[in-house]
């Protein structure tokens, strides 16, 4: 299959993308590849809206610049930060123009909300299902353009670089497309591009508890790698503190943090506010100190979690705030009016990911970048609520523009198909749950939420056992998804613990237990 520009992810940054570049170039082909259905991505579940400044009188680009310098903890590319926030607010009106809808007062104009990190009232929200309203939004708009193929259930196993075809030490790699799975055949086939970009989402599965759907399993960061493209800051990973838990390793769906600034309360099994014993703040404390705090207090106590009290709030208050956590939660047998929610912090954002450009261009020619699977910048150490839809947008608009102007040459070169000779089909797909498993704990238990440099070499030592493992299983046996995604995981566990390492120091959303104590030993020391 031949195709002028490959899009692979269909959230909110690739289809953004892809329908810019149909509206732009009607007679070139522009292909979407995702691996379920179209709408299933990170931004169809993002429940927090989007920051940008609408309000002129009451806020200043330069104070959201500050408010995302403070929260990237001195790692933010400044240059990046006041791009995204001076074009933001234009590609919101352009998604609205699109037919995007958002809350708004009665007077017709936008509801501004304010979330942890914010100094003023900027985010505006659809209700608590923002993502999902973004996303209804691209799929109308993508539909009605004729020179878009989307292609769903496919699966990008690893994108075509000089390696596959060329002998000898490449110095300067091109990608030429990637090799695709089709899910529903069992089919490997090429789809040769002029042009790639990976808009794959973000890496939550990894650890298992998470906020991500379960198609997050980190495969264009992973293909990136394999294909050595740059990649940067994989330590830094938000962990949001309250992600419903459900008794089994997957904890998919997020109670926002503005339950907590409704006025709901932490509790440990005992009925005990816990909070109060970390922070000053209590439950309103950053995310950062409240998943350390909850992880502090599971460990402890050696419970599987902790649980969210709104039993003395106001519910049909909380309904018209929160529809969708209210229902959610109901339909597994949690009637908050009664009921404690049982919550475990989880992975919820990568800051790190493949290296770009401002125009969204990675090391390898011929291949972009962007949204949560791209680094380019904007979140230095920890990322602003609120802020990863909007670099999504500038970022799609970003490459976008830079191909108005640079349209890229189309490769002569011949690609050879996908070989699997000599390999046969698994059958004992039970193992490949097994070891998923036997990850997602060592993730969880040695480079979570706080870490430290024993558990981390302990990690590496453990993941490469795996790997070895799952890459004896790749070389035997024809390829299907969970296999590959299974592959994926382990290379991105191996980002995340090897640059953990090389970090000397906590920053952000990095917490590293043996810093903190060299830490408090020299502010004695200086003392003394």
């Amino acid at each position: 299959m031949e195709t002028n520009f490959l899009i692979i992810g269909s959230g909110a940054a690739g289809l953004t993308l892809a329908v810019k570049l149909a509206a732009k170039f009607p007679k070139k082909k522009i292909t979407v590849v995702t691996k379920a259905h179209v709408s299933e991505s990170n931004t169809k579940y993002a429940q927090g809206g989007v920051a940008a400044v609408f309000d002129l009188k009451k806020d200043s680009f330069q104070k959201h610049i500050d408010d995302t310098l403070r929260a990237g903890d001195g790692l933010c590319d400044e240059a990046v930060v006041e791009m995204v926030i001076t074009e933001g607010p234009e590609r919101l009106r352009e998604l609205m123009e699109w037919g995007a809808k958002f809350d708004t007062d009665a007077n017709g104009q936008l509801t501004l909300g304010r979330e942890g990190g914010h100094s003023k009232f900027r985010v505006i929200h659809h209700k608590d299902t923002t993502g999902n309203e973004i996303e209804r939004t691209l799929l109308e708009r993508s539909n009605k353009l004729q020179n878009i193929t989307m292609l769903p259930h496919h699966f990008a196993i690893d994108l075509i670089t000089e390696h596959h075809f060329s002998e000898g030490k490449n110095e300067n790699l091109s990608c030429y497309g990637a090799y695709v799975l089709d899910q529903i055949s069992g089919n490997i086939f090429t789809i040769k591009a002029d042009c790639t970009t990976l808009a794959s989402g973000g890496m939550g599965q990894v650890y298992g508890h998470t906020t991500n759907p379960t198609v997050a399993t980190g495969d264009g960061i992973a293909m990136a790698y394999r294909a050595t493209a740059r990649i940067q800051n994989m330590e830094f990973i938000q962990f949001h503190p309250t992600a419903l838990y459900d008794g089994k390793n997957q904890s998919s769906f997020l109670i926002s943090e503005a339950v907590r600034g409704f006025g709901a309360f932490l509790r440990n099994k005992n009925g005990e506010r816990f909070m109060f014993n970390y922070d000053a703040r209590g439950e309103l404390a950053s995310r950062d100190i409240v998943s350390r705090a909850i992880d502090s207090e599971m460990k402890n106590s050696g419970d599987d979690c902790v649980y969210l009290d709104c039993t003395h709030l106001n519910i049909d208050d909380f309904k018209k705030h929160f529809p969708n956590i209210y229902e959610t939660c109901l339909q597994r047998n949690k009637n908050i009016a009664k009921d404690w929610i049982p919550v475990v912090p989880a992975s919820h954002y990568l800051c790190g990911g493949v290296v770009v450009d401002v125009d969204g261009r990675t090391s390898l020619q011929n291949l972009f970048a962007c949204g949560e699977c791209s680094y380019t910048g904007l979140h230095g150490a920890n990322r602003l609520a609120s802020n990863s839809l909007l670099e999504a947008l500038v970022y799609a608009d970003r490459i976008f523009k830079y191909l108005c102007k640079h349209q890229p040459w189309q490769t002569t070169k011949d690609i050879p198909e996908w070989n699997d000779a000599g390999t046969v089909l698994l059958k004992d797909v039970e193992i490949l749950q097994q070891k998923t498993v036997q990850l997602q704990s060592l993730m969880r238990r040695f480079a979570g939420v706080v870490r430290n440099n024993k558990d981390l070499k302990k990690a590496s030592i453990q993941l490469e056992m795996l790997y070895f493992e799952v890459e004896a299983l790749y070389q035997k046996h024809k390829l299907n998804t969970s296999l590959s995604e299974l592959r994926n995981m382990v290379n991105v566990a191996h980002l995340i613990i090897q640059q953990s390492l090389i970090r000397k120091e906590n920053r952000g959303g990095y917490f590293n237990e043996d810093y903190n104590k060299e830490s408090v030993e020299n502010i004695v020391n200086d003392k003394i």
